[in-house]
């Protein structure tokens, strides 16, 4: 087969300034204790993350990062407010919220999110998408995921975590 017929597969962190990804691989090879290399994947991989959930249709399921993703997503929302907000505009169309996911079956979830990661042309490191259920730091169940249908929060499933309380 040719090269010429091959896809094109792009890195997450070709959408942002290599300074952006010093900063924030910086700030997680110093928070989380892990070499500068893996930390720069994990930058690349939420950065990937992102740009999907900006690119799939607003009637699709959430999509739900891995433990190590989710890291650089925390990161990239927290340590550069304004990177990420401008990021989600530009790329996104839209600001892509970070919640907690209330419900549904994580491991399902993953693997329908490195599929639309694939879809949408990115290269998928898979040593930072375990197939285990546990998500990131974020929830108790380590459980989370980004915009619901509706471009906002999670609505649908928020008025479901609601009507159970009662």
């Amino acid at each position: 087969m040719s090269s010429a017929n091959l896809p094109t597969v792009r890195y997450g962190r070709s959408l942002v300034s290599e300074s952006l990804v010093r900063r924030l691989s910086a700030r997680i090879a110093c928070d989380h204790g892990v070499d500068r290399e893996l930390a720069e994947r994990i930058v690349d991989q939420a950065v990937a993350f992102v740009a999907t959930c900006g690119s799939t249709g607003r009637d699709v399921a959430p999509l739900s990062p891995s433990r190590q993703v989710d890291i650089g997503w925390h990161t990239f929302i927290w340590l550069d407010t304004r990177a990420y907000h401008e990021f989600c505009e530009r790329v996104c169309g839209r600001y892509i919220h970070h919640i907690d996911h209330d419900g549904g079956a994580p491991g399902q979830a993953r693997a329908d999110t490195v599929d639309a990661i694939r879809q949408a042309g990115f290269f998928v490191d898979a040593e930072l998408w375990p197939s285990s259920a546990s998500c990131g730091p974020c929830h108790e169940d380590g459980n989370c995921n980004a915009s619901g249908g509706d471009g906002n929060e999670n609505s649908d499933t928020r008025r479901k975590f609601a009507a159970a309380l009662g």
